[in-house]
């Protein structure tokens, strides 16, 4: 498969945060009143719907900030106005929401109507003017009240599945005056039904500090779950010492839908006493990024889970916690303890995990088989280091700037012995063990909350303030076993805040306009882009990780699926870098063309449906990097 059609997740993933974030317009003036009716569903009002999504579910880069309705796998199905107001706004986009409308409300409340196919009435008349008088695709409208006003139970829109939608639906949010989402389920829609509680898959427990350990180890551990009716358990107790957390991996089970939905509120209680409260009620879209602070990001990147943290880390900039609660750290030090999970969603339905822990750390759990000779991680402050035994006391020597420190094994068995390093003490350059020299790839520690600039002969990279959720322990790395250079800037498991500025020095890529920055994402390449300056290129990331430069000197393709006097429809796809602009003309004269970049589709929309298309048609393409494919035709 091409890369270029394996680099739609991640800017799928960029596009919806960046959409999410858009207000509702301007302020203008609408005067507040109460309303005498409820909310109405906006699809098929009175009878039964279905949800494939909730509000609060985590997804990989934001908060789920609405309900996903379910349109019986089929587009075209009648989009209802919640209440009374009018249209204050209409974007049309290929990613994202792709065509959403923001209805605004007497009582100060906006709806919004997201992933339609289409806009009706005088509103749909008036934007497809403005995309031919613009001649774009993509546009951004915002409207007076007394331009489109709309009752209760209006049709403003036909469902569909455009922008970054994985199949037909209607994403559907209502926000408060301050453009923070609301839950939708809170308004009483009897067209939902749910009386299925949340179901916890499994469990994780973390080592908070370096002098933690459970059931021997430091580290994480996961555990499956044992179901009796609600109430879920693990096999038996789990042996701890010192500060732990909890990881939770769950969802919540509506009626007659086979999706999973999120859990909007989550209660632990060690000892009866509550030491963790979280409640998602609200999205506040300037937060919704700070995901990666709830979930464990590690866990996410490797292995697609989302695996909720029951505990505050520093750093966490969410306010989804409630206040005079314990930061979720659980410290067991010598009694046992009996920890309650306590999971609800919007309708009340409850579930929980009771579990066991007990003290002490004296008890190993069989550890993983070591594979290789040895093998090192980061987790948090504490560098691990697995090695084969070296002989009964296996010390072995680290060296921090060419001085030697010997080290003995925190703790080992007949198959491993761990080393355990305070990465804020001491940063280790190398280690000499019997199985041989080891050399750690981690060589400065970046500060957060703070402008903090690397430079080295491989690359410069600048942080800003607010790169950073928590100190960084730096990696900087560049591979020469193959051609084209890779670069290793730090690791793709650790999430940032804010992009970060680098400058690559390649030693093997001479300077050319058509080379460009990529992100390497297991076997796919994501375009970053990049400027040539004096032999370098300097570009912005969000991601950290290895990042390779490719040359992109072919044009886009353009598949021809029909083009005659009722429409055109094509398929473009690109190589590499990725499509950046499309235009279409018949005769001269700028042609719609709607663009679905799930599938590559374009497919015209004319102005005035009763006037065929006919004469010269001219189809241009180009990608990112200006390359350049141009589709003539004469229709007759």
């Amino acid at each position: 498969m091409k890369s270029s059609n394996l680099l739609i997740f991640p800017c799928l993933l960029l596009s919806i945060f960046t959409q999410a974030q858009l207000s509702p317009a301007k302020d203008l003036p609408f005067r507040k009143s109460t309303l005498e009716e409820p909310y109405l569903f906006p699809i098929n009002p009175g009878k039964q719907n279905w949800l494939a999504g909730t509000m609060g579910e985590l997804r990989n880069t934001h908060f789920h900030a609405g309900i996903d309705i379910r349109t019986n796998n089929m587009t075209g199905m009648p989009v209802r106005a919640t209440q009374r107001g009018y249209i204050s706004r209409a974007i049309v986009n290929s990613y994202g929401y792709g065509q959403v409308l923001f209805v605004t409300h007497p009582d100060g409340n906006v709806s919004v109507y997201a992933h339609l196919d289409q806009f009706k009435g005088k509103a749909g008349d008036f934007i497809l003017n403005k995309h031919y008088e613009k001649k774009s695709f993509n546009i951004d409208l915002e409207f007076l009240p007394d331009q489109f006003p709309v009752n209760r139970g209006d049709t403003i829109a036909l469902s569909g599945n455009t922008g970054g939608s994985t199949g037909p639906h209607l994403h559907f949010e209502i926000r408060d005056s301050q453009n923070e989402a609301l839950n939708p389920l809170n308004f009483k829609f009897d067209e939902i039904k749910d009386g299925l509680p949340p179901v916890p898959q499994k469990i994780a427990l973390k080592t908070i500090d370096i002098n933690s350990r459970i059931n021997g180890h430091f580290g994480r551990s996961e555990f499956f779950l044992l179901r009796n009716g609600s109430t879920y358990s693990l096999p038996g107790p789990i042996s701890v010492q010192g500060k732990i957390g909890i990881e939770l991996l769950a969802f919540d089970r509506m009626d007659f839908s086979q999706f999973r939905c999120g859990i909007n509120e989550i209660e632990v209680r060690v000892d009866s006493q509550k030491v963790f409260v979280q409640k998602i009620d609200r999205i506040n879209f300037n937060e919704t990024q700070g995901i990666v602070a709830l979930l464990n990001f590690q866990t996410l990147k490797t292995r697609g889970l989302h695996f909720n943290k029951l505990y505050i880390e520093d750093g966490n900039p969410l306010k989804y916690y409630e206040s005079g609660v314990n930061r979720g750290e659980i410290n067991i030090s010598d009694k046992p303890s009996i920890v309650q999970i306590n999971l609800k969603d919007t309708y009340g339905n409850e579930s929980n995990i009771r579990m066991k822990l007990l003290p002490g750390s004296s008890t190993l759990a069989p550890m993983p088989v070591l594979t290789k000779p040895y093998e090192y991680d980061i987790s948090g402050n504490v560098m691990t280091l697995r090695v084969r035994p070296c002989g009964p006391k296996g010390k072995i020597v680290f060296f921090e700037k060419g001085s030697p420190t010997q080290l003995e094994p925190s703790y080992l068995d007949n198959s491993q012995q761990v080393y355990l390093i305070d990465l804020q003490k001491n940063i280790p350059d190398s280690a000499q063990t019997c199985q041989g020299n080891i050399r750690f790839d981690v060589i400065d520690k970046i500060p957060s909350g703070t402008q903090y600039t690397f430079y080295s002969d491989l690359a410069d990279i600048r942080f800003r303030p607010s790169c950073l959720y928590d100190t960084l322990f730096f990696n900087l790395s560049k591979s020469d076993k193959n051609k084209p250079e890779v670069f290793s800037i730090g690791r793709n498991t650790e999430p940032l805040n804010d992009s970060v500025e680098i400058i690559l020095k390649p030693t093997t890529q001479t300077e050319d306009a058509k080379v460009s920055v990529y992100h390497i994402e297991g076997r796919l390449y994501e375009f970053v882009g990049g400027r040539w300056q004096n032999g370098k290129i300097k570009f912005n990331t969000s991601k950290l990780g290895d990042f390779i430069l490719l040359k992109d000197s072919i044009a886009p393709v353009v598949h021809r699926i029909h083009c005659n006097s009722a429409s055109a429809r094509f398929r473009i796809i690109d190589n590499l870098s990725g499509i950046a602009s499309y235009e279409a003309s018949v005769n001269g004269q700028w042609l719609l063309m709607k663009y679905d970049y799930k599938t590559g589709i374009l497919q015209s929309e004319r102005l005035d449906k009763s006037k065929p298309l006919q004469g010269d048609f001219e189809l241009k393409v180009k990608d990112k990097l200006g390359n350049e494919k141009i589709y003539t035709q004469k229709i007759l």
